[in-house]
């Protein structure tokens, strides 16, 4: 049976600043704040944040008069490669903030070279995450990400139905990931721990069926078993199967899938506790 903290640990970062959450700066930190003071602890990421919205976050910090510590970030740069320097920089250059990551979008075929300006900007310690373009290039985008040292990022939804991929796409995205050996995250869309139809129509990966499509592909499954993975809808049948990785599995599972994006912390939490998979 696996160890329930290894599966879960620091899967959920926090992005309440981004849609559908919205969040305003002045609720965000101290809930994430309130989050990492509490027993979700464990199971919670660094705090996200667009590199356009640093400047605000710096001014709301430097009014803080608590003793909190830095703040751990990580920054998104929807812009691409050119804008990463300048994060680094703004992240770095203040006291109340630790870079805990960057994310940055590339274009289609150009993943490698994104990933060595990423590189070149970080350093050792820190992630760097390439969001892959979906199409006909994201394969071997993934492939090139390869022994680069960043991580890929794969859009898993938004705000519109063509934003969702579906278990086909995210299958071959899976299985390029793990056949290249490059970790990754998801973001956007897994706002649920087992895949759904929301009242907009829009179809919803589930996290849990994303964690479970990991252990398909490092098991010997193909891109069919994994997309009938990523396609259950049965929440039980899932926790329970997740709740039968060894600490070995579950750990070289999260080995692959390092966290997701998500705007609120406590529902993906609150989804385990319901299923069985997590006391509350």
């Amino acid at each position: 049976m696996s160890d329930l903290r290894t599966l879960y640990r620091g899967l959920f970062d926090d992005a309440a600043l981004f849609p559908p959450g919205n969040a305003p700066m002045g609720e965000a930190i101290p809930a994430h704040r309130a989050h990492r003071d509490s027993r979700r602890a464990p199971y919670v990421g660094p705090f996200l944040v667009a590199d356009a919205r640093l400047a605000e976050l710096r001014t709301v910090l430097s009014r803080d008069d608590g003793d909190h510590g830095p703040l751990a970030v990580v920054v998104t740069v929807p812009g691409g490669a050119d804008g990463v320097p300048v994060a680094v920089e703004a992240v770095r250059s203040d006291p109340a903030l630790r870079l805990a990551g960057v994310e940055v979008a590339s274009p289609p075929g150009q993943a490698g070279r994104t990933a060595a300006t990423v590189a070149d900007a970080l350093g050792p310690g820190v992630d760097g995450y390439v969001e892959v373009a979906r199409g006909a290039d994201a394969a071997a985008d993934v492939a090139a990400l390869a022994g680069t040292g960043a991580h890929a990022k794969f859009r898993t939804g938004g705000l519109t139905p063509e934003a969702h991929p579906d278990e086909v796409e995210l299958a071959a995205l899976l299985g390029a990931a793990v056949t290249s050996g490059v970790p990754f995250k998801c973001t956007a869309g897994l706002h649920h721990a087992v895949r759904h139809t929301t009242v907009e129509g829009f179809e919803q990966h589930g996290f849990l069926n994303v964690l479970l499509a990991t252990h398909t592909l490092l098991t010997g499954g193909d891109e069919a078993a994994t997309a009938k993975v990523l396609a259950e809808r049965d929440g039980p049948a899932l926790a329970a199967r997740a709740g039968e990785l060894t600490p070995d599995e579950a750990a070289r599972v999260r080995s692959h899938f390092r966290s997701f994006g998500t705007c609120s912390i406590t529902e993906p939490l609150e989804d385990l506790v319901v299923l069985g998979a997590l006391h509350a």
